[in-house]
């Protein structure tokens, strides 16, 4: 069976094929002068789309990943439904329909913070990047997605995949945490997930609303004295809300602070600013980034499974 990509999640996908029992292949993409994208399932590559199921690892980011990803699925449908015409005019034109058995594996889904309206006259993005992609597939895998439940009700089946038992195998062999904190009560499970692993404490950051735009986190009065302190969450950004963190820890006493995170955006000169604040930065290689040293691939490979079995 193959798995394959384009050339934005290539590594994961790499490392995904074996974990599936899967051979690897690169579809071929690349972009025209005036930037529009252009990809293209290699000719020596279709009988082997055609004759078992298929995993496309792709990112919904930045923008130019949602269509590429559109096209890279619509491509491949095409192969799989025998759908082969074209004005070179080389055979075959036509083949049998092999049926279902797409799937489309998610790294870092793009546009997933707008979960809800949260004032009339909005979209709700994550709903609708879903709602097209569902399309062109049969199940989608995504890793880390910051409310799993927007997607809800789907036509499409979907599996919510969680890098936490990997992120937490990485603090428990690199970091050895005493403390694992949450950046606020929205994202406790993940601190609760990866503190149960590892058998130690966690808590959350307190949440203040200043005004429409500002929000501030303070830690609470937490016994961090002597301790290592882990902050964990889905994202980071810009890394602001964590050097914050860490500042009050260390006044708290805490010996060490580090952070992770599955998907690692690092926006704004987030990794330099980092290393001013933490002793250390963990993130999954969803997203390229300097500070990926956990694999994304064992946790989508559990959803895919699910969705072929």
């Amino acid at each position: 069976m193959p798995v394959v990509s384009g050339s934005s999640s290539r590594e994961v996908a790499q490392t995904l094929s074996p974990l599936l029992g899967m051979q690897y292949i690169e579809l071929m993409n690349r972009r025209f002068p005036d930037g529009e994208g252009y990809v293209r399932v290699p000719e020596d590559a279709i009988d082997a789309i055609r004759s078992e199921a298929t995993v496309l690892v792709s990112n919904t980011y930045p923008d130019s990943g949602i269509l590429q990803t559109i096209l890279m699925l619509k491509a491949l449908q095409d192969v799989r439904r025998g759908d082969l015409s074209n004005l070179k005019g080389s055979e075959p034109q036509k083949m049998s329909d092999v049926g279902s058995g797409l799937y489309l594996a998610i790294p870092y889904y793009g546009y997933s913070r707008q979960d809800k309206r949260f004032s009339k006259g909005e979209a709700v993005s994550a709903r609708v990047i879903a709602e097209i992609l569902g399309d062109y597939c049969d199940g989608i895998a995504i890793l880390d997605l910051h409310e799993p439940a927007v997607l809800e009700g789907m036509d499409v089946p979907i599996r919510c995949v969680s890098a936490m038992p990997e992120v937490a195998e990485r603090l428990a062999k690199e970091v050895k945490p005493d403390f694992i904190l949450s950046p606020d009560k929205g994202a406790i499970a993940r601190a609760t997930e990866v503190a149960n692993l590892i058998g130690c404490e966690f808590s959350y950051l307190e949440k203040t609303r200043i005004d429409a735009h500002t929000i501030e986190h303070h830690p609470k009065d937490l016994d961090v004295n002597g301790k290592i302190v882990a902050i964990v969450d889905d994202m980071i950004s810009t890394g602001g809300t964590i050097c914050r963190a860490s500042d009050a820890l260390l006044q708290q006493g805490a010996t060490e602070v580090h952070a992770a995170c599955t998907h690692g955006l690092f926006t704004g000169g987030a990794i330099s600013r980092l290393a001013n604040h933490v002793d250390g930065v963990h993130s999954t290689d969803s997203l390229p980034n300097p500070r990926a040293v956990i694999s994304a691939a064992p946790a989508l490979a559990r959803g895919l499974k699910e969705l072929m079995d």
